[in-house]
């Protein structure tokens, strides 16, 4: 009885919290079959919507760590909180700008949704901790968040993708607002908070010094698509970034309470999923953009692309994030009947295949719709089993951290690969970027090769992985063995 109470209980904070990654789904799907109308509604190219993409990857790449250890420090229902606020106020200044400087700092600040997920995974598996399958039951939860989110696209992107082709641009972008206001408020009523925070003091330190790394490093990947692949100066800022992450490092090594246990990116276990999060990001953040915009380029003026309307566009969308919710939901099935390692294995194998079949079939609409099922099928599953395959193989105190993690590294590679895909989007273009257009197809071969590229290296990486990671005895394991620092 007492069991059937608690798994009740959780199934109920499960369901509000489905309602948040619906809204965050809203946020993800809602505004990718307008990226063209935005850009006309701003005066900036196609290729420039990356910058949009970059500067919010940029800033969920810094508010991940901090805000996933604030989660496990003052408790993760409040965090939920304090970010979707600040997601809230993001998304009303968006519909009442025409300035790209503007909206671009709106836009970025609306970035603080990505934290949503690491925190619910984060509380799910805190509240689950008494119960027996605890693996199981935070792989099912994060399959029906996953499932919940990718409804979430689905509806933003069909949606939107109507609306924008009836209504104005300042009507359309108010939706979305509403939306995160409504989910601050299920939040607030229906989330009850994680049991037993860490507590201790903020690691401040830290913070400003992975900050700097990581401002140092996107920044110069940012002016390397401004001035050029042959700037010294970009590079210098991408040197520093990188070498500013060392004395970041060892301060952590050396803290009481660190922001980030550095030490969990030598676990056997983590150190490869956090580095698959890497590569994933590559794709399923980093070519959202470069998608959307080819798919409406008119094959009749540019020798290239579809040409579809933003409806068009948003059903593509759709049919790629149905298969991403197929993905989640079939991840702790397939991981109960195998493993966890083997089904991040064949997840990132999809993905990887589902990429690399572009180069040959990307002429019609039938094409990118098959190419773009198989992909979906591998990204649903790997959304879903990344932030619980960390939750699992994480240090006790470190469950929010790690979900974290999952992320951070993801938008580090999302920024990263959006800011390469821009400058191979603008190689080649000529005078097709002057009328305002995404880019050249070597552009976009280039964006397809090194998804598909990253995501086969993601399941070598894998390969590595104990066989018996992110299963309950390997939990029971680690939660068993002293600490050494």
């Amino acid at each position: 009885m007492s069991r059937a109470i608690t798994l009740g209980a959780l199934t109920s904070v499960v369901g509000f919290l489905a309602f948040v990654e619906f809204t965050s789904g809203i946020l993800q799907g809602y505004y990718t079959p307008m990226l063209t109308n935005i850009a006309r509604h701003l005066d900036i190219h196609d290729a420039d919507v990356n910058w949009l993409e970059g500067s919010q990857l940029m800033l969920s790449a810094l508010v991940v760590p901090a805000f996933a250890k604030l989660g496990d420090m003052v408790g993760h229902k409040r965090m939920l909180l304090i970010s979707t606020a600040l997601t809230a106020a993001a998304s009303l200044v968006l519909p009442f700008t025409d300035s790209f400087i503007v909206f671009l700092i709106a836009w970025s600040l609306q970035g603080f949704y990505v934290v949503w997920l690491p925190l619910e995974i984060a509380l799910i598996w805190s509240r689950s901790r008494s119960m027996p399958g605890r693996s199981i039951i935070t792989a099912r939860a994060a399959g029906i968040l996953v499932a919940a989110l990718e409804a979430g696209a689905i509806t933003g992107a069909l949606v939107g993708g109507a609306l924008v082709d009836s209504l104005s641009l300042q009507v359309v972008l108010l939706v979305p607002a509403i939306a995160v206001v409504i989910c601050f408020f299920v939040i607030w009523f229906g989330v009850k908070e994680s049991p037993e925070p860490t507590g201790g003091r903020f690691d401040t330190v830290g913070l400003v010094l992975i900050s700097f790394a990581l401002i140092a490093f996107t920044g110069g990947l940012s002016f390397l698509r401004l001035n050029g692949v042959d700037d010294p100066l970009s590079w210098g800022l991408v040197g520093l970034g990188l070498v500013l992450v060392w004395p970041f490092a060892a301060w952590e090594l050396r803290h009481d309470d660190p922001l980030i246990d550095v030490r969990m990116f030598r676990s056997p276990a983590l150190g490869p999923v956090f580095l698959t999060a890497g590569l994933f990001g590559v794709s399923v953040l980093g070519a959202q953009a470069p998608l959307s915009t080819f798919a409406r380029t008119d094959p009749d003026v540019y020798g290239y692309g579809l040409g579809t309307t933003g409806f068009a566009t948003s059903l593509i969308i759709g049919v790629y994030l149905i298969a991403m919710i197929v993905g989640a939901l079939l991840f702790p099935l397939i991981a109960r009947l195998t493993r966890p390692r083997l089904t991040l294995i064949g997840a990132s194998t999809l993905v990887g295949i589902g990429f690399l079949m572009f180069l040959p079939f990307h002429d019609t609409y039938g094409q990118l719709i098959t190419n773009m099922v198989i992909v979906g099928l591998g990204s649903g599953a790997l959304v879903a089993a990344l932030p619980a395959a960390a939750a699992s193989a994480a240090p006790p105190t470190q469950t929010g951290v790690a979900t974290g993690l999952t992320n951070s590294v993801k938008t580090v590679g999302g920024a990263i690969a959006s800011c390469v895909f821009g400058i191979a989007l603008l190689q080649g273009a000529g005078g097709a970027v002057a009328e305002g257009t995404a880019g050249s197809l070597s552009g976009y071969f280039t964006v397809w090769i090194v998804c598909g590229v990253t995501a086969l290296a993601a399941a070598v990486v894998l390969v590595f992985v104990p066989k018996e990671a992110f299963t309950d005895r390997a939990v029971v394991e680690a939660e068993t063995e002293p600490v050494v620092r």
